[in-house]
This record gives C-alpha cells, sequence and structure tokens, in this order.
C-alpha cells in the first residue's frame, strides 16, 4: 500500500505539470496523485503533488503566496507574453536605448502592491467552460476580465541592455492567482516598448521551497512529507486527545474549544503524531471540515 505524503518536485523546463504528475504516478505505483498549482512547459520549479489521501490537502495549499525569479525582456512583445509566442511588435533600438533604468524601476513600483491585472488570453482560465488557450489556439478572441492580485516583492536583480532589448532578472513575491507573464507585458507597456518573459522559476509556495524538491529523474523511491508535517507547515497545529480525534472522525464537535485556533483553521494532530483532519472554529466550539482518511494517518 502507498502511504499517502506531499512530495516537492523540481520541474524542469520542456515538461508539463501533467507529465509530472504521470511520472509519479508511475514511480509510486498509484493513480492518486494531484497537483497544487500548474507551471508552464518553459517554466520551471516547485510542484507541490499530494499522493494517496493527502491529495486532500491541496486545497489548502493552491491558495498560499508564491516567490518566482524572472527574465523579462523589455523591447518585444508577443501573442502568448511569453518566450513561446511569436512576436507581434518590436520597438526601435531608439526607443529601447531612451528607456532609463529610473523609468523601469518606476514601472516595477507601479506594478508593486494591490494591483488590478488582467491575466494573460494564453492562460488556463475557463470562459464560457473552456480553457482561454484552447479559445486562443483555435482562433477566437480571448478577452479576460481585471482581478485583484498583491504582488508584495517585485525587485530588479539585473540589467542587460543590447540587440535592441533590454532583459531585466526579478524576484517576484506574489499573491496566487498573479501572473508573472502579464507582469512582464504590463511593463512594457508602460514604459512603450513592449516587454515578455523570457524565463520563469518558481522557488516558493507558501512554506514549501524549492531547494527541498528533488528533481525528475530522482522520483522512484523520493521521501515525502507525512500528511501531519505538511499540515502543519501550512496551518497551525492543534494537538488533539485521543477522545478527541476520536470525535473529530466521528464528525462531533469540540465543545467549547474555538479559543484554541489562532486563526481559521488548524490541523489536528492525534497523540501518535496522525493527522486527524482539518479543523474550524463554529462558534465556541471546533468542528472537523476535513478528515484524513483512517487508512492514510
Amino acid at each position: 500500500m502507498v502511504a499517502p505524503g506531499i512530495l516537492l518536485v523540481d520541474k524542469p523546463g520542456g515538461l508539463t505539470s501533467h507529465d509530472v504528475v504521470a511520472r509519479t504516478r508511475k514511480a509510486f505505483g498509484t493513480r492518486k496523485v494531484g497537483h497544487a498549482g500548474t507551471l508552464d512547459p518553459m517554466a520551471t520549479g516547485l510542484l507541490v503533488l499530494g499522493i494517496e489521501g493527502a491529495t486532500r490537502l491541496l486545497t489548502y495549499v493552491v491558495g498560499a503566496d508564491k516567490t518566482y525569479l524572472a527574465t523579462v525582456r523589455l523591447g518585444q512583445a508577443t501573442g502568448t507574453d511569453d518566450a513561446e509566442g511569436e512576436i507581434t511588435r518590436a520597438a526601435d533600438a531608439a526607443d529601447v536605448d531612451a528607456v532609463t533604468s529610473e523609468q523601469i524601476r518606476t514601472g516595477i513600483a507601479a506594478l508593486t502592491g494591490d494591483i488590478s491585472q488582467v491575466p494573460s488570453a494564453v492562460s488556463a482560465i475557463k470562459v464560457d467552460g473552456r480553457r482561454a488557450y484552447a479559445l486562443v489556439r483555435a482562433g477566437e478572441e480571448v478577452e479576460l476580465k481585471a482581478r485583484a492580485v498583491t504582488v508584495s516583492r517585485f525587485d530588479l536583480l539585473d540589467e542587460r541592455r543590447g540587440g535592441g532589448v533590454i532583459d531585466l532578472d526579478v524576484v517576484v513575491d506574489c499573491s496566487s492567482g498573479t501572473y508573472i507573464r502579464a507582469l512582464a507585458r504590463d511593463l512594457g507597456d508602460a514604459l512603450g516598448i513592449g516587454g515578455h518573459l523570457t524565463a520563469l522559476r518558481r522557488t516558493r509556495i507558501g512554506p514549501f521551497d524549492v531547494t527541498d524538491a528533488v528533481d525528475i529523474d530522482s522520483l522512484t523511491g523520493a521521501k515525502t512529507l507525512t500528511p501531519a508535517v505538511a499540515a502543519s507547515a501550512i496551518l497551525q497545529p492543534l494537538e488533539v486527545t485521543e477522545d478527541d480525534a476520536r470525535d473529530l472522525r466521528h464528525g462531533k464537535r469540540l465543545g467549547g474549544q474555538a479559543a484554541r485556533l489562532d486563526g481559521a483553521l488548524a490541523a489536528a494532530i492525534d497523540p501518535e503524531g496522525a493527522l486527524v483532519g482539518i479543523v474550524a472554529k463554529r462558534g465556541s466550539d471546533i468542528k472537523s471540515v476535513m478528515n484524513m482518511p483512517e487508512a492514510s494517518r
């Protein structure tokens, strides 16, 4: 029987997130593998996978904030806002040269904080039940609505000029749902010379870091985080007694214990160190909102 767990994988470029899931299923001998957020084929970096019963934890990972390392090319716009698309506009070299480093920093500052962002048309967002990228590939016009996102850090690490373009290495901390491609596009548009993404690497999702991830060739026998360890990294760990654990598993509330929770949710851990499930406040009580399968503890 395959033990449940959370697996951190460092995805290489050229593979889809589904490719990584398929390889993980084969390596672990189970069909029950899911992921908490995709990466484009050109992107590298952290994928958080759930195996067996631990797939239930992925919903609590998806909304976590993330960190990316990226390279933005100013001076060219593409149809996909990244290097995989055709160049749709190239600015004159003189116009590119006229953009100062100070203007770049000002443009980056304007895209930092709580902003409104229109996602890239070539994205996985659904429009009338169909993925936006599928509509674009079918030749249909796609207009996505702006959404509120938070870019808590957008730092310029390096600036290189030449060949009629400016390449910027940046690091971005952002809320879930932020499109780094759209940041590259919007920065280029604000500067009047166009922009797109040429490299992207996700280094962090919530408490999970790519430095702890395994590479794609090391999946067989790879060590996973137990549900209890993973859940305790995401949420407040809450130790419960054997009787309380049994009650939670049977759908009963823990009367008068809501004050033990610092936030809205917590990970209930039984005396043996196993994850009972995710619990929440219900008035003055604690109630389970997600129980781990007993065989997966």
